[in-house]
């Protein structure tokens, strides 16, 4: 083991000597798992029936990650999956700042700040907003790494398959849905006129928008409808196009001709909830930006494996993050407006005197709320100390000693 990962292993063991895990529901049927410093492969299939014995493994091992499964099982330490017996599993969602769009150009505080965002809005608008559950049955959890969990293991959900979560994240991520079910198309006979062989009628089709008192999507699509409209109203074509990427190849004169109609029949598009007075062309125009621009805006962001695997494991609240040294925090939906990673799961134990490293490029960071600019050889708290070395951005010592690490 090199210099890098015992001086990790130092700090975790003073972590791990004064803070006791913090056991999830039920943890006598889960699986646990964990990866060392000094190994370079996980150990599985562990499972503890008193929170004092995890304690005393988490003192003496000191491992570097630790996880517990979303699983239940009649015997949770069984070596093979088979011999577990799956009882049921808690509906997990997570979301990591890898799938971050651009998230390769943002600092590590950046991603942070992202992601608490996109959690915030899956929670708000899809788990306690059309998913129906309650604060108290919404868990989130920071990762100690870039991203966030949140935890639902209410009895209703515990059984749902594999299928049934992939339809989950369908429905967050609004894959697969129909346009046409949304905004449906509705025909009424405009004229009646008298042909050789009798009566016919004239009949216009147009789109009809989703009631005010609609649920769901429907309702989402419908409140982004009403934003559409006024932006279009409010916008030069230029605007129109940077905001709309589906009008890009539409000339001025089109846009405006569509904003004009649109202004001029706004108050009736939504006391009669139909696109009836409006021409076609608008129309499609219109159904083509909520298809293929604002639906997306309107999702939420999801990794699907995770939800869809009902024997994942994933990290327990209260360990320490290998990579680094940050705390598994849980949290409430209140405590994450304001959750900041780099203050809030900096572990308290982690102390204040001075430790030489040496950085492996330049860098800065705010920990503590302390900043911190650093380049070459220099000192930092213990508490920067390993947070900089776990994310391999720095080496303890002058950095003349060999590194031969396993992470």
């Amino acid at each position: 083991m090199d210099q890098n990962l015992r001086f990790l292993l130092k700090t975790f063991r003073k972590y791990y000597k004064e803070e006791g895990p913090i056991m999830p529901p039920r943890f006598a049927r889960r699986e646990f798992g964990f990866m060392f410093f000094d190994k370079n492969f996980m150990q599985r299939h562990t499972a503890f029936s008193r929170v004092a014995d995890l304690g005393s493994m988490l003192q003496s091992k000191v491992p570097s990650h630790c996880y517990y499964s979303t699983a239940y099982y009649r015997k949770p330490g069984a070596p093979t999956m088979e011999e577990k017996e799956w009882l049921g599993a808690d509906l997990i969602f997570d979301l990591d700042a890898d799938h971050l769009a651009g998230a390769e150009k943002m600092t590590y505080s950046g991603m942070l700040e992202q992601i608490r965002k996109e959690m915030a809005n899956l929670v708000d608008s899809f788990l306690l907003g059309d998913l129906g559950f309650s604060e108290e049955q919404v868990q989130i959890v920071f990762s100690g790494g870039r991203g966030y969990h949140a935890h639902v293991d209410l009895p209703d959900v515990l059984t749902l398959g594999t299928h049934e979560r992939r339809e989950i994240v369908d429905y967050i991520t609004v894959k697969g849905l129909n346009i046409d079910w949304v905004f449906p198309y509705e025909r009424t006979a405009t004229s009646t006129v008298s042909m050789g062989d009798g009566l016919r009628s004239n009949v216009k089709t147009y789109r009809t928008i989703p009631l005010p008192d609609s649920g769901g999507w429907r309702l989402r699509m419908r409140r982004a409808f009403e934003e559409l409209v006024e932006d279009i109203c409010a916008m030069e074509p230029s605007d129109m196009r940077k905001a709309y990427p589906s009008l890009s190849g539409v000339q001025a004169k089109t846009l405006i001709n569509m904003r004009d109609e649109l202004a001029a029949n706004r108050e009736m598009l939504f006391r009669t909830n139909s696109m009836v007075n409006i021409r076609k062309t608008t129309q499609d125009r219109l159904i083509d930006i909520m298809q293929n621009d604002v639906s997306k805006r309107l999702s939420g962001e999801v990794d699907e494996p995770v939800t869809a695997d009902i024997k994942r494991l994933i990290r327990l609240p209260g360990s320490l993050h290998g990579k680094t040294g940050l705390r598994v925090v849980p949290l409430s939906r209140t405590e994450l407006d304001d959750f900041d990673p780099l203050t809030d799961a900096v572990p308290v134990q982690y102390s204040d005197e001075p430790v030489q490293i040496t950085m492996r490029r330049d860098y800065d960071v705010t920990i503590r709320e302390e900043r911190f600019s650093l380049s070459g050889t220099t000192e930092v708290p213990e508490y920067a100390a390993v947070f900089l070395i776990g994310r391999k951005e720095a080496s303890i010592g002058d950095g003349t000693a060999p590194r031969d690490g396993f992470f």
